[in-house]
């Protein structure tokens, strides 16, 4: 990071832009976008409003009632590394990344230039006297911020969301909000996940500058700015943790626990204090009954009500536990489950990183379960907070993975590593442990989440057994899985191991679970349906949805068998075509189910089932 961290902007000339209340276009505006490329998109692509894009409240882990979205049309350039930006190129439609159909755009921006957006917006009246902060769900990778020509903050990372008290910096009427953006891509080491410069094969499409929701929330003086909620199953207590921009003691917070809209039970604190709230009657949380207790939290001063915000949480416990044959299991609520599900990739043809709508974010997640799984493992990408929500709601237990980066060491499948790992730079490890804790922080209170992955296939991979160790004793209410695939290390919770197509059992630890990471890629091409179709592949290819069932269930009637003589988890690759990968269950599009979903279904119920009896 050289020039681009001392680049300026100017508002010399005649640079025009569209002045825009909060959240609302006038009709002329959506003459000005349309989705750039001939690409397939899905079918709520289609149905694109640019006066109405992805409204919901973004963050309902942690709800106020008053807030203003940002998404919409903004002006947009793409200029050299340390240039000022004086007039736009045209529109974008954000939140989507400016390499994506959806964006308006589909360009690339690459590491010697930056990607500068502005739009104008203006502060309802009833905010007046409170404090104004901006969001950003997600912006890939380095962002600076001004308002009003004042610089107000910035962040490093893709994948995490960050907050900006800009009150100081507003002006009474209209004020313009300005961005930049710089990201490297491939050619830096900063976590990418599957974003290459060069797409092919398993590497897709670069995503670049903001690609999650971009909203503003009035908040008074003294307010609550994070929960932390911990269920522990064992002795009856769900901890909450609300985090405050007051000193310790100076204020009280108050939690009410709802079920089914009635209260159930409460307890304060004081600030800096846990809220420890005793659930006498206790309902659990699981795939097959996704409880979720509702949560009202209330910070007061001075016996005054300062802030107030609605949030859920759930009672559940993830762990692990031997069984009667000696086999370590992995277990739900103390009891042994084997978790089962797709890899899923989280891409889409016509926004990239970002669903065109939440009915499309949550299509996956409800597709999973109408599939008969019980597990996601979200694979070196993180969603949005909306998505996690989802998953809480469905019942779906979801390992999350840390999106990889940097180099690569040599790999090693079917033994304990005995080679030599990278050496990161030292901003490099310290980017990637400040951008591991920030994931682990924003989603830590899903109780969806029941395990870490922070290393897959040696990608990025060092220091295995410090991180292992780390990301236990940083959130221990879940299990880690320290390297997916590959270099394995005997530490943290489980030894994954990675075959395709057929499953195999190749290594076991008898003091860990022993999970198959992945497996599958059965592939089915959809000549209608292709991202590019004169290129695709899938690990091993077939012509039929009977075909490419037949072989799946093959693989699971092997699969049941690997699970009495060890296996305890297992993740079957994948959930959708991914550009010219073809190996999903759905089509890139979402459009077409390529597999008999009856057969699919009763199978994979019963892999989800074959422990209950242990």
């Amino acid at each position: 990071m050289t020039d681009h961290q001392t680049a300026s902007f100017s508002w010399k000339g005649k640079f025009q832009i569209l002045s825009l209340a909060i959240a609302s276009f006038s009709l002329p505006v959506s003459a000005q976008w349309q989705p750039a490329g001939d690409k397939i998109k899905s079918k709520w692509a289609e149905a694109i409003n640019v006066n109405s894009v992805l409204p919901e409240y973004p963050r309902p882990i942690m709800e106020r009632q008053e807030w203003a979205n940002l998404n919409g049309l903004w002006d947009y350039a793409i200029l050299p590394v340390g240039s000022e930006f004086q007039k736009p190129d045209g529109k974008i439609l954000v939140p989507f990344a400016v390499e994506s159909s959806l964006s308006g755009v589909q360009k690339r921006v690459g590491k010697d230039n930056e990607l500068w957006y502005s739009r104008s917006f203006s502060i309802p009246a009833t905010w007046k006297n409170k404090k104004v902060l901006l969001h950003f769900g997600a912006v890939d990778w380095k962002t600076d911020v001004w308002v009003n020509e004042v610089k107000v903050g910035g962040h490093t990372g893709g994948y995490t969301p960050f907050s900006i008290d800009i009150t100081s910096a507003l002006q009474k009427d209209n004020n313009r909000l300005t961005v930049k953006v710089w990201d490297p891509s491939d050619e830096s080491f900063q976590p990418r996940g599957k974003q290459v410069n060069n797409p092919h094969g398993i590497w897709y499409t670069p995503v670049t500058g903001i690609w999650q929701t971009v909203w503003l929330e009035p908040v008074a003086e003294q307010y609550i700015f994070c929960l932390k909620t911990t269920p522990d199953i064992d002795s009856r207590i769900l901890r909450i943790e609300a985090k405050t921009n007051l000193p310790d003691g100076a204020g009280l917070v108050e939690v009410t626990i709802s079920a089914n809209g009635k209260p159930v039970a409460s307890g304060k604190a004081i600030t800096g204090q846990t809220v420890e709230i005793r659930m006498t009657d206790m309902k659990l949380w699981s795939p097959d009954d996704p409880f979720l207790y509702d949560l009202q939290v209330k910070l007061s001063c001075n016996g005054k009500t300062a802030d107030e915000v609605k949030s859920y949480a759930a009672m559940r416990k993830f762990s692990t536990a031997r069984d009667a044959k000696g086999i370590v299991r992995l277990q739900l609520n103390n009891k042994n489950l084997f978790q089962f599900g797709p890899l899923d990739q989280g891409w889409w043809p016509d926004g990239l990183y970002t669903a065109p709508s939440d009915e499309a974010l949550a299509y996956d997640v409800i597709k999973t379960k109408d599939f008969g799984y019980n597990m996601i493992r979200k694979h070196v990408k993180v969603e949005p907070a909306r998505w996690y929500t989802h998953c809480d709601r469905a019942g779906i237990i979801v390992w999350q993975d840390m999106p990889n980066g940097d180099r690569s060491p040599q790999w090693q499948r079917k033994n304990y590593f005995d080679g030599a790992e990278i050496t990161r730079s030292a901003a490099s490890e310290k980017n990637y442990r400040k951008e591991w804790k920030e994931i682990i922080d924003a989603l830590y209170s899903y109780p969806c989440i029941g395990v870490w992955v922070p290393f897959n296939e040696a990608w990025g991979q060092f220091k295995t057994q410090d991180i292992a160790a780390w990301t236990k004793e940083y959130d221990p209410s879940r299990l880690v899985n320290p390297a997916s695939g590959g270099n394995h290390y005997t530490c943290g919770d489980m030894l994954d191991l990675h075959n395709y197509p057929a499953p195999a059992l190749g290594l076991y630890d008898a003091q860990r679970a022993t999970v198959l990471g992945e497996y599958g890629g059965i592939g089915l091409v959809i000549k209608e349906h292709l991202w590019e179709p004169n290129r695709n592949w899938g690990y091993v290819q077939f012509n039929s949805p009977k075909e490419v069932t037949d072989e799946y269930i093959k693989y699971a009637e092997q699969l049941k068998i690997l699970i009495k003589a060890g296996f305890s988890a297992a993740v079957y690759t994948q959930t959708t075509d991914v550009e010219i990968e073809v190996n999903g269950l759905m089509t890139y599009d979402r459009k077409v189910i390529k597999h008999e979903e009856s057969r699919l279904e009763q199978i994979n119920r019963e892999i989800c089932r074959s422990l209950n009896t242990e």
